[in-house]
């Protein structure tokens, strides 16, 4: 299933040589006692075209955010869909000054991925530990949670349960569940 999501984008000319491939997040998973549920879907790069395969998936779908400040500190924001942010207000609820986006290369650089596969297991590639991963309360309150495996041709259903496995388990405990409400406009 994977290798046919991954020998497709490679028709389509899309980049496949990730740090982590998604069928090796996929067998950690599964070593470490994670239950999840795959979805394969066709590719999706911005939060309107997932629209359509939201829809067919059970759960919490997410968004993610990958931000810089004024002082080079990188994080990586992930949040419900549809949950609104100011990035004004998010400077003060996360403690950064003058958060911008990061760029694509350092997207790559820093987490391993590309624009449109955004996702927080992104961190596995972040071994120095230079971007803080920062999780929206509310999404955590949800009882399944979507996002890509590392490519945007599948989503992963998993229980925040799962997610919070998932960062123990490489050693991420600068994970921050913080409730972003103060962010909204």
């Amino acid at each position: 299933m994977v290798n046919n999501a991954l020998n497709s984008l490679k028709m389509l000319g899309i980049d496949c040589d990730l740090p982590t491939k998604p069928h090796e997040l996929l067998e950690k998973f599964t070593k470490w006692g994670i239950d999840y549920t795959l979805f394969d879907h066709e590719p999706v790069f911005t939060v309107e075209e997932s629209r359509d395969v939201d829809a067919k998936i059970l759960g919490q779908h997410t968004r993610n955010l990958f931000l810089r400040d004024k002082k080079g500190k990188m994080f990586l924001v992930t949040l419900r869909v549809d949950t609104p942010v100011d990035l004004r207000k998010l400077e003060g609820v996360i403690g950064a000054g003058r958060l911008s986006f990061g760029s694509p290369e350092r997207l790559w650089q820093y987490l391993g991925v590309r624009p449109g596969s955004v996702t927080p297991f992104a961190i596995i590639n972040d071994h120095e530990k230079l971007v803080t991963p920062i999780w929206d309360a509310d999404m955590m309150d949800a009882d399944i949670v979507n996002c890509h495996p590392l490519l945007n041709t599948m989503t992963v259903s998993m229980s925040p349960a799962g997610w919070q496995e998932f960062a123990k388990a490489i050693s991420r405990d600068d994970v921050r569940i913080l409730n972003l409400d103060d962010a909204r406009p």
